[in-house]
């Protein structure tokens, strides 16, 4: 005789508890303890819901801003995507609740992901990470690592994000579909509590409610990144139009730049040269003491300075942006705004000095692959690329080539010829970027030649960055001033300027974006045209002196220098 077992539904392993009723559909509550273990059925799963709950509140909590993370109230949020993708995985059928979980709890992690990058952002950029547009700076932060720690540590850093990444993504889709699985399976109490939170967020969303200043209580971030999608659809548009407005876009060469006739011009973008460097005591002594010494001396020789303050686009990184801004005249301040450029035809400082007469040129030390934009966008005549500077000296760091050899370089290929057109350079000095060692020694010019010449210093104490960043700016300054000592004479004006502030190892939360410029000329008659800008005589600007947006500076410097019925 066969004799078979009837075990009662409720006590089978992994099935369901119960028939169902009308309410729940006839599915009934599910248990599934194959996945997740019995509720309550041991210290292990307990701790294990316990773990899950305390990784998806974390990571849907955390502030994105990492000056905020430091601040324990700033995790006194409600997450509300969570408690939504909870009633998500609710209110889908039974069989699939599992499913949907997971996928659900994917999104989260990917939120999770952007949300950590933006952190980064926030620290380094002073800005939030944009999706869609922001890749460049990934890649350029990659080849920074490469260039100044080398191929090993960029490697590690690359493999380490990308394992964070994952787990982020497994840990959260994991921990989300067991919290969400209970919370399915203690219906309907346990929804209606989800329910009149996700309310309670959603209204506190409403009313833009603060516990910390800067962090709502609410944290939304599929919505926030929805927004921030529809904001840069809007600035495309927005910025589309200011391309095309332009000034200066159709003037003859004729109306261009004529009280500039016969001179070289560069202008010089001093990597990292920020604000900081002149208003911080420990950073501002040394440095004004150089520049004030130095003014002394080009005003023995005849020359003139003027010094002002320009407001960045960026902050820390991005130099390109700042770049783009003081030549095109546009507020340039994103990677979304910085293609747009590439891809249009506005009218930038090199055009203006091409169409007038000049031979135009830039300097690229830190390019290292073709750069065809910046014939077909910005103007030049001439690009030096850094493998067309022809440095076969040691790499110093980061920035590889010493200002000095670029300097001495644009001064034998563009200016120590005679019979020559003036000329007009955009030369980025980079021995001022991070990590700012080792830094090279100021050299006789004489000496310079192919690089060579250069060596490494031996390793000095390791004083901080601050200390470490006052003394590549110096390095920076001291070789231009000594490159208008050297080579300057009657006909060459040099405008030099900050690309944004130092990173935040040196200027802490400070939010400033303020930027030093100065120009500097021997003939008179060249800084008279500049005494309407109100900027401070010498080299270095004080409290009091005028701050401009960095993209009002073309239309300034155009009408300045252009014939005086234009003006």
């Amino acid at each position: 005789m066969r004799i078979r077992h009837f075990w009662p539904l409720s006590a089978r392993p992994g099935r369901i508890s119960g028939s169902g009723s009308a309410a729940d559909g006839g599915q009934g509550p599910e248990r599934d303890e194959r996945a997740d273990g019995p509720v309550g059925a041991s210290a292990a799963a307990r701790t294990a819901t316990i773990l899950s709950g305390l990784v998806v509140l974390l990571l849907l909590a955390a502030p994105g801003d990492a000056h905020r993370l430091t601040t324990p109230a700033a995790f006194l949020r409600i997450p509300v995507d969570g408690l939504v993708g909870i009633l998500l995985v609710v209110m889908a059928p039974a069989r699939a609740r599992r499913i949907v979980a997971l996928l659900v709890g994917a999104v989260l992690g990917l939120l999770c992901i952007l949300k950590i990058v933006s952190v980064g952002f926030s620290y380094f950029l002073d800005r939030p990470f944009e999706p869609m547009a922001d890749g460049p700076f990934l890649a350029a932060g990659l080849d920074y690592l490469r260039q100044s720690a080398g191929d090993a540590t960029a490697n590690a850093a690359l493999a380490a994000a990308v394992m964070l990444a994952l787990v982020v993504l497994a840990g959260m889709a994991v921990s989300f579909r067991r919290i969400a699985m209970i919370v399915a399976r203690r219906r309907p109490a346990a929804a209606g509590a989800v329910s009149v939170l996700a309310a309670a967020g959603l209204l506190a969303a409403a009313a833009g409610v603060q516990v910390v200043p800067g962090v709502p209580v609410a944290s939304r971030d599929a919505y926030d990144l929805v927004r921030q999608t529809q904001a840069g659809v809007q600035d495309k548009q927005t910025f589309a139009a200011q391309i095309a407005t332009d000034a200066f876009g159709h003037t003859r060469g004729a109306d261009l730049l004529s009280a500039l006739r016969g001179k070289d011009v560069v202008i010089a973008f001093v990597e990292s040269y920020g604000r900081v460097a002149l208003d911080e005591p420990d950073l501002a002594v040394p440095t004004s003491a150089l520049l004030d010494d130095a003014a002394g001396r080009l005003r023995a020789s005849g020359y003139t300075s003027r010094s002002g303050w320009l407001t960045s686009p960026t902050t820390s990184g991005g130099s390109w942006l700042a770049q783009a801004t003081l030549l095109s005249g546009l507020w340039i301040n994103n990677q979304q705004r910085y293609q747009a450029f590439l891809d249009s035809d506005r009218f930038t400082l090199p055009s203006a000095f091409g169409r007038a007469g000049w031979r135009t040129a830039a300097l690229m030390p830190a390019t290292t692959e073709p750069w065809p934009e910046g014939k077909a966008r910005y103007g030049y005549d001439r690009l030096y690329a850094r493998p067309d500077l022809g440095y076969q000296g040691p790499a110093y760091g980061y920035s590889v080539v010493p200002d000095q050899y670029t300097l001495s370089t644009f001064q034998q290929r563009e200016r120590a010829a005679r019979d020559r057109a003036p000329v007009m350079a955009a030369i980025p000095l980079i021995s001022s970027h991070s990590p700012w060692k080792p830094l090279p020694e100021l050299r006789s010019w004489d000496d310079v030649g192919d690089g060579t010449a250069f060596t490494i210093p031996a390793p000095a104490a390791d004083d901080g960055a601050r200390a470490a960043y006052r003394d590549a700016i110096a390095y920076s300054l001291r070789t231009l001033v000594s490159y208008v000592e050297t080579y300057a004479g009657d006909d060459l004006v040099l405008v030099f300027l900050g690309d944004h502030q130092p990173g935040p190892e040196v200027i802490g939360e400070d939010t400033n974006r303020d930027v030093p410029i100065t120009i500097l000329a021997h003939d008179g008659a060249v800084m008279d045209r500049t005494a309407a800008w109100g900027w401070q005589d010498g080299l270095r600007p004080g409290p009091s002196a005028p701050v401009w947006r960095m993209d009002t500076f073309r239309d300034r410097f155009l009408t300045a220098f252009g014939p005086a019925e234009h003006r």
